[in-house]
């Protein structure tokens, strides 16, 4: 009788599991990304610019500890979404020449390490324009109605999730170190005006791509990134609340955008994935989390370094990367990474699960 009712457990256990599985296919058969680094599987490999990270011991903890030309030692938010949606635990590259769309039709990535918003943000180190990886998912619709056919690609795309996380090299990158752009907007609020306008731009061109379900995902506390810490040392080496007031500025900015285009844009399901207070709260109080260290990142020194000045010949990086909450000095850790996107599967991504 025992092993009879332990039989039933794991009868039941696999059919809520299978049943999950079919749900999830359902609602979301595909995740298609836009953004920077945050959200970058491998595009910057085969562009030309010094902003790459396909070398190790970026990729030292993902899938046979392969450097990818992610931005940390595993996996991004964006694979771990995927994964919970049912689909590929790794988003391929659109650039990469191992895949091809038998491999992008459940899943593609077009973001690029070091772009932005604002076209002079990606000039800045010749990467990917936005309105570029835009082309490219032209591209890509293209490739998935001669695979699919017609019939079954635009189901695909009004289906998809559209996850999108972009912005942070806006500010820090351009707007706060270079000239041009401080000198058109002589307020930061103006050029969060700006960039906001672009956001909308983005979206409703998305949407009349036929994209129903997307996600914008807002600023970290930026002012806290180990880079930012290290430029504050005169002052102990806390965040610059400068920068994190303004990311706070800028969320709330995104987050009105898109209860607009909620208003506007019939049939879409827009929603703000913000991933601010979950990342501080991480950064404020690491060991809640499990983490040793917030302040300094893994790789290297743990103050500046990341890219190139990451590598493997560096003897200071940390052994256990799960114990830090950033990998390099600009971005996270699997571990953080996981925490976050776990936290966006529970809060604004939920209502996706389902067929509506």
């Amino acid at each position: 009788m025992h092993m009879l009712h332990k039989a039933t457990i794991c009868l039941v256990l696999v059919q809520f599991l299978e049943l999950t599985v079919e749900i999830n296919a359902a609602a979301v058969p595909a995740v298609l990304v836009f953004g920077d680094s945050s959200v970058d599987s491998g595009n910057n490999n085969w562009i030309s610019t010094i902003l790459k990270s396909n070398f190790q011991p970026y990729g030292r903890d993902f899938y046979g500890g392969k450097p990818t030309g992610r931005f940390s030692n595993g996996r991004l938010p964006t694979d771990i979404i995927s994964e919970a949606f049912g689909l590929n635990p790794a988003i391929p590259a659109f650039l990469d020449p191992l895949y091809n769309i038998t491999h992008f039709a459940t899943g593609v990535c077009f973001a690029s390490a070091g772009t932005g918003y604002d076209n002079a943000t990606a000039s800045v180190l010749s990467v990917i324009p936005l309105w570029k990886e835009v082309e490219y998912f032209k591209g890509y619709q293209k490739q998935l109605r001669s695979y699919l056919g017609n019939e079954k690609a635009e189901e695909v795309i009004g289906e998809a999730l559209y996850l999108i996380s972009i912005g942070t090299n806006d500010f820090l990158e351009n707007y706060y170190s270079l000239p041009l752009r401080s000198y058109q907007f002589s307020t930061v609020e103006g050029y969060q005006d700006f960039l906001v306008s672009i956001a909308r731009g983005l979206l409703t061109e998305l949407y009349q791509l036929g994209a129903r379900k997307l996600s914008l995902g807002g600023l970290p506390p930026m002012g806290c990134l180990p880079l930012e810490r290290t430029t504050n040392l005169l002052y102990g080496g806390d965040c610059i609340e400068k920068y994190n007031d303004v990311a706070k500025e800028f969320n709330g900015k995104l987050s009105d955008l898109v209860g607009q285009l909620n208003q506007e844009l019939q049939g879409a399901r827009v929603v703000f994935s913000n991933p601010y207070d979950v990342l501080l709260e991480m950064i404020k109080k690491p060991s809640s989390f499990g983490f040793d260290s917030a302040g300094v990142a893994c790789c290297a020194t743990g103050l500046y370094e990341m890219g190139y000045m990451c590598n493997k010949y560096n003897p200071l990086t940390c052994k256990d990367a799960n114990k830090y909450v950033f990998w390099d000095s600009f971005h996270p850790t699997e571990k953080t990474n996981g925490i976050a996107a776990r936290h966006l599967l529970e809060t604004t991504l939920a209502e996706f699960f389902y067929d509506q």
